[in-house]
């Protein structure tokens, strides 16, 4: 078996929803049986921008306070996703920049880029949203959607139950 040591291996993008841990447990899998790193980058952009400019500047975070939280963001999704005995397996990269920019540029030379998406788009819309959607278009490396997972909708006692069918009874 060749393993991967070179290069970044699987790169994910990690923003803290159901998607991107459903992205980030697929890709943790792909990693063990590829032999090869997993890097989890989260990118984040100033907030500034949603204040308004008289705002009073203690209401306005600094950078190092948004880097912060988006470090603290990345780290609890990895830990939530894939549990503390993962942690030092994972790589953490935190980069300020717009998400689909920042995503192709920390996906170059990896095997693949995993991103997370909704199980079904809503209204016909597409399940990727708009940074998937410019990841896939640009990206030089292959770029997987990972669904999240529905819950089933049926309680566990209908599922394991046998159907009339089944249970021989006649119809």
């Amino acid at each position: 078996m060749t393993e991967h040591t070179d290069g970044k291996g699987i790169v994910v993008g990690v923003d803290g929803s159901e998607a991107s841990m459903a992205a980030l447990r697929w890709a943790a899998e792909q990693a063990e049986v590829l032999h090869t790193g997993l890097l989890a980058v989260h990118a984040w952009e100033p907030a500034a921008s949603g204040h308004a400019p008289y705002a009073p500047a203690p209401a306005r975070p600094t950078a190092a306070q948004e880097h912060e939280r988006a470090a603290r963001i990345l780290t609890a999704t990895v830990r939530e996703a894939l549990g503390p005995r993962i942690d030092g397996a994972v790589r953490h990269v935190v980069v300020e920049g717009p998400p689909a920019r920042v995503l192709l540029q920390q996906a170059r030379g990896a095997l693949l880029l995993a991103l997370g998406r909704k199980a079904h788009g809503t209204f016909g819309l597409p399940s990727v949203g708009p940074v998937g959607r410019e990841c896939l278009r640009h990206s030089t490396v292959p770029v997987v959607t990972v669904p999240v997972t529905e819950p089933s909708r049926e309680p566990r006692e209908a599922v394991d139950r046998p159907s009339p069918a089944r249970s021989g009874a006649s119809c």
